[in-house]
C-alpha cells in the first residue's frame, strides 16, 4: 500500500480522516480482490455473481442483473462466460417458461470456496497492521455503519458501483 494519511492544517481542517481512509481501505481492498478473483470470468463481477447465486436461492436472470446492478445484457454475457467455465448453470422458471434460474454448480461451490478464502486473505493483509480482534471488530463496525447509513442499498451492488469504472 502506498497510501499515507492526509495532512491537516493546524486548526484541524482538511481532509476528512474518515473519507481518506474509506477511500484509500477501498482502493487497496478493490486491487486485492481483483488479484485474488484473476482466474475468474470478469474478475470480481464474476466473484459477486457466483456468490449472490450461490448465497441465495436460485435467482432469475433478471432478478440477479437488478439486484447487483449489472445491466441486463452485460449479465447475459457474463453468465454466458460463468456456465461456460461450468460455475453456474441456467435453468427453466417453473412459474415462468420464458424465464431462467441461476444455479450454481458443484464446481461453482468449490470455486466459491476457493475465491472466499482468497478474497478474506487478502483482506487479512489490507488490515495486517490491526490485530485479528481490531479486524474483526472494524468489520463489525463498518457493516453497522453502512447499514444504518443505507439500510436499503444491496451490499453488492454499492460496491460494483463504487469499484467498476
Amino acid at each position: 500500500m502506498t497510501a499515507t494519511a492526509p495532512a491537516t492544517t493546524a486548526t484541524g481542517a482538511g481532509p476528512s480522516p474518515l473519507g481518506w481512509s474509506l477511500a484509500a481501505l477501498l482502493r487497496e481492498w478493490s486491487a486485492e480482490v481483483t488479484a485474488a478473483c484473476v482466474d475468474v470470468p470478469h474478475g470480481g463481477r464474476g466473484y459477486e455473481v457466483l456468490s449472490a447465486v450461490t448465497r441465495e436461492a436460485p435467482p432469475t436472470q433478471a432478478a440477479l442483473a437488478a439486484r447487483l446492478g449489472i445491466d441486463r445484457t452485460v449479465m447475459t454475457y457474463l453468465l454466458d462466460e460463468l456456465v461456460g467455465c461450468d460455475l453456474v448453470e441456467r435453468r427453466p422458471d417453473p412459474a415462468d417458461r420464458r424465464a431462467r434460474r441461476i444455479a450454481v454448480t458443484d464446481h461453482g461451490r468449490a470455486v466459491l470456496a476457493d475465491l472466499d478464502a482468497r478474497v478474506r486473505a487478502a483482506e487479512d493483509r489490507l488490515l495486517a497492521g490491526l490485530e485479528p480482534a481490531e479486524r474483526d471488530a472494524l468489520r463489525h463496525l463498518l457493516a453497522r455503519a453502512a447499514t444504518g447509513a443505507a439500510p436499503h442499498d444491496d451490499r453488492c451492488a454499492v460496491v460494483a458501483r463504487v469499484v467498476e469504472p
